[in-house]
């Protein structure tokens, strides 16, 4: 029995020093575990040699437990050890691969601009908006009721002519107007209401330096009890005030079908007059189409070209500018 005890310790040596010497020469975790499973696993080699324990006496037995248990114990600190000693090593060395020189000249990233169209339309709601209106949208295909019927529009006017309109199949048509807008508006809200409605909209246009089959729009609606043309009046005052700063401006006479009166505005601007808008009294017809009392409320109206405005702001030659996507002008701004 001695002979086997002295075999047994002598193994249990052996395999303390194998697995320090493999554990001290890892460098790698997914290794360090390939060890401890080959070392302490369940069918590992230390497993392998306690199976021999059988065959001792009683009295020898926990003699070789304590020395089996003594080696798995130095196993284990030295895996512990080593598993510390890695990962310290991978956390510096991730820290190293990541760490960011201060002292480098910064890579330059270009930022966004607001373009100039957008940036004229976010100026028109922002002064309307100060002055207590909402922001109202509607859809930009249209029937032929909301962008002509509804509005006073009688079937042979000019607007209708197919030189003017894109139309549809199914009596649809792309929007001439943000007009339409305050049909749909009027027809969900009561009095008093103040809307404010910019948009895209579409004409059968020949494109030239001034002109667009598609440009944009901002409409303005207010309808109350006592509404009168001098209120209309001092809010285009205001808004061309704060638009372009205290320049001379005129109200003409004009003719729009869902207005009465109505009124062309122009500014004096680097000497001559330039027309920049048009208003009028809400047509009390209306205002009997979607329901409302003409007799108890009146309303009025306005509506201006976005580009008009832009090429007036930014002095531009040319309305096609704003469509080119071109940088070299977009970086102007």
């Amino acid at each position: 029995m001695t002979t086997q005890v002295n075999d047994l310790q002598e193994q249990l040596e052996q395999l303390r020093s194998n697995a320090q010497n493999a554990i001290a020469q890892c460098q790698n975790l997914d290794d360090l575990e390939s060890l401890r499973v080959n070392y302490l696993g369940k069918k590992g080699q230390l497993s392998q040699i306690l199976r021999n324990l059988g065959k001792l006496g009683p009295e020898e037995r926990p003699k070789i437990g304590a020395i089996a248990n003594e080696i798995k114990e130095a196993i284990q600190n030295s895996l512990q050890q080593q598993r510390e000693t890695l990962q310290t090593a991978q956390i510096e060395a991730q820290l190293q691969a990541e760490a960011l020189d201060v002292t480098m000249p910064g890579v330059y990233r270009p930022q966004g601009k607001i373009h100039p169209l957008n940036g004229v339309i976010d100026r028109i709601i922002d002064i309307f908006v100060g002055l207590g209106y909402t922001v109202a949208s509607g859809p930009e295909i249209e029937t032929d009721y909301y962008n002509f019927e509804a509005l006073n529009t009688p079937e042979d006017h000019p607007a209708r002519d197919m030189q003017d309109t894109f139309y549809l199949p199914g009596n649809k048509l792309l929007r001439t107007h943000t007009s339409s807008v305050q049909i749909r508006y009027m027809e969900r809200h009561q009095p008093p209401m103040r809307v404010v409605a910019p948009g895209r909209v579409y004409r059968r246009d020949t494109v030239d330096a001034t002109h667009s089959a598609v440009f944009h729009q901002v409409e303005l609606l207010a309808v109350d009890e006592g509404l009168r043309f001098t209120d209309l009046k001092g809010t285009i005052h205001e808004f061309l005030r704060q638009m372009f700063g205290d320049l001379p401006l005129r109200f003409r006479p004009s003719y729009f079908p869902f207005t009465e009166p109505s009124a062309e505005v122009d500014i004096q601007w680097q000497g001559d007059w330039l027309e920049v808008l048009g208003c009028g009294m809400v047509d009390p017809n209306v205002l009997e189409t979607v329901g409302y009392d003409s007799e108890k409320y009146t309303g009025f109206a306005l509506g201006l070209g976005v580009e008009r405005f832009a090429m007036v702001l930014h002095q531009l030659d040319d309305i096609r500018r704003l469509y080119s996507s071109d940088l070299r002008f977009l970086n102007q701004f």
